[in-house]
């Protein structure tokens, strides 16, 4: 299901509701945007890459590499808009009246559960950037090295995304009364840190080197 409300408009509409008085879409929206970025960049290589004689022997693995990018960069670019509808879900929950202690019960069950659900979309967010992180390491090294210094942005981006998106799980954690989820969550999202920062330092170094400056 493709919910690409905010991508079907323009940047500028983006930023000047991004920049405006209302609370969504924010830093989850735009932490699965830089997402999406990256994994567009790694597209970009795959494609300076494919179809030239120079490089054949790497033609099967671009292919490849083009392809999960390219799912990447949907499922992220539907995540820019799925994460303001979250929020909104929260928002609703918090609306309800709480008048009767069966209100306050249903509030407080409806809120928590949307709670998990705007936690569960920039968790999601975070587990595709490590991804494009990993797929911006063989883009730095086979791919075409006039775009060499593109994988070295996917990566920064990917880390970038996978920060944003922890730090807005953490706020949602917050106010969850389920200590296995917040564990559960913190755990994923430690993990997920860990292994961009040491992808991003790897794909580095492969850039830097081919750069050769």
């Amino acid at each position: 299901m493709s919910e690409r409300t905010y991508l079907q408009g323009t940047m500028e509409s983006y930023l000047e509701k991004l920049a405006g008085a209302d609370p969504e879409p924010g830093g989850g929206s735009v932490a699965a945007l830089v997402g999406a970025l990256g994994a567009a960049l790694v597209t970009m290589v795959t494609n300076l890459t494919l179809g030239k004689e120079k490089y054949a022997g790497v033609q099967d693995d671009m292919a490849e590499l083009k392809r999960r990018a390219e799912e990447l960069l949907e499922e992220l670019g539907d995540l820019v808009t799925l994460d303001a509808r979250a929020y909104g879900e929260v928002a609703a929950a918090l609306q309800l009246p709480r008048d009767t202690e069966a209100q306050t019960k249903e509030r407080r069950r409806t809120l928590q559960a949307a709670l998990k659900g705007a936690a569960e979309v920039p968790l999601r967010v975070a587990d595709l950037a490590l991804e494009v992180a990993h797929l911006s390491s063989p883009a730095a090294e086979k791919g075409n090295p006039a775009a060499v210094s593109d994988a070295g942005v996917a990566v920064l981006l990917a880390d970038t995304a996978a920060k944003s998106a922890a730090l807005n799980v953490r706020i949602n954690l917050a106010w969850i009364e389920d200590e296995d989820f917040k564990c559960g969550a913190l755990a994923r999202i430690e993990t997920v840190l860990s292994e961009t920062a040491r992808v991003r330092a790897v794909v580095l170094t492969v850039v830097d080197s081919r750069i050769g400056i």
